[in-house]
């Protein structure tokens, strides 16, 4: 069933949901199941912006070797190194959001159901007897195929970007396909409970406004120096994990309706 909903409404929608997720975290005592997909998140971000730092001046290096003429060689080694810079950062934080999405699976699906159990007003329920393997393995599959998709997705963006005045569109393009496979993967985490993964994909497509809106704070969070990078996580996954239950619960297609 396709959402009726406009998709800027339901873009609000999954940046409002961010308001009080501190609060719910704390109340239901979920920082303990957080501390793993912290330190996952650092060592990712840490490795990704010493890489760029390290291997701009060598990409830089090979690029500017493409300007065969004297003049002007210095003003474009120095763009080259820039542009290496930023590509790499780019990239890095593409592979930045599946691998520490999909590394923190089988830590972020307990706090999704909790937080469902929560709304739902039971004490307990479990929908889905999955082991640590089987959230790990559904974790890697779907980033995977998330990273494939935003990588065809992103290069055609990136190479428009370079015709003049096209570049603002084609920054902003990006930065919503980016925000759109991290909403995607928070939405996940509860999803793999109700719906097997081809039934996930087609309910993110069709609630695709949520998952840009929470992807855009994600997004935004990642832009804030060290404290970005390790409340991320927690604070996405506990906004996407209360809209898509919500969600699931007025199309009446959680399966604790059927209990």
């Amino acid at each position: 069933m396709i959402s009726e909903r406009p998709m800027i409404r339901n873009i609000f929608k999954g940046i409002k949901a961010y308001a009080g997720t501190f609060k719910l975290i704390s109340k239901l005592g979920l920082w303990k199941y957080f501390g793993i997909p912290m330190l996952i998140s650092f060592l990712v971000a840490s490795s990704i912006i010493l890489s760029a730092y390290a291997f701009s001046d060598n990409f830089g290096h090979f690029i500017s070797k493409l300007w065969i003429w004297e003049w002007g060689r210095e003003t474009f080694g120095y763009l080259s190194e820039l542009l290496s810079g930023i590509l790499i950062l780019i990239l890095g934080f593409m592979l930045y959001k599946h691998i520490v999405m999909a590394f923190s699976a089988p830590f972020m699906s307990p706090v999704s159901e909790k937080i469902e159990a929560y709304l739902l007003g039971v004490e307990r329920h479990q929908h889905r007897d999955t082991s640590f393997t089987d959230q790990l393995w559904r974790g890697l599959r779907i980033n995977v195929r998330n990273l494939l998709f935003e990588l065809l997705l992103t290069i055609p963006i990136i190479l428009i970007g370079f015709i003049p005045l096209v570049g603002i569109v084609s920054t902003v393009v990006l930065f919503l396909v980016q925000a759109y496979y991290a909403g995607f993967g928070n939405m996940d985490y509860t999803l793999e409970r109700h719906f097997k993964y081809d039934e996930s994909i087609k309910f993110v497509k069709q609630h695709r406004g949520l998952a840009i809106g929470n992807g855009i704070v994600f997004m935004l969070f990642l832009l804030i120096p060290f404290i970005g990078i390790i409340l991320v996580l927690p604070l996405s996954v506990t906004a996407a994990s209360t809209e898509t239950v919500k969600i699931l619960k007025t199309q009446n297609r959680l399966k604790s309706n059927d209990i």
